[in-house]
């Protein structure tokens, strides 16, 4: 269960994800996660590294062990999922709440 606590932080698959391509400094990976604060970036670092899942290069930047790569694979199916999912909802015709079109939540 410690992986699913540790999965389901806010951030932490997205940072697995952008460090499955290749190491990033703190500055680039910031970026790439839409910006999030510095202090929530360093503490995901931070856990992902006791989690023997990232780590620090001599140079500075962020990568992913061998563990987090395979971690980063096991998503594989949730991602291919995710796909479908964001395909299903563009197919989809819209609610009648997104029909009426003026962006307000209503009570039923």
């Amino acid at each position: 269960m410690a992986a699913l606590d540790l999965f389901g932080r806010r951030w932490t698959l997205r940072i697995i994800w952008e460090l499955g391509n290749e190491p990033l400094g703190f500055r680039l990976l910031q970026r790439r996660c839409d910006g999030m604060s510095s202090s929530v970036l360093r503490q995901r670092l931070t856990e992902l590294q006791e989690a023997r899942l990232a780590e620090v290069l001599r140079d500075g930047n962020y990568t992913l062990t061998p563990l987090g790569h395979d971690a980063r694979e096991a998503l594989g199916p949730v991602i291919e999922w995710s796909r479908r999912w964001a395909a299903e909802l563009a197919d989809a015709p819209p609610t009648a709440a997104e029909d009426a079109g003026d962006g307000q939540c209503h009570r039923l």
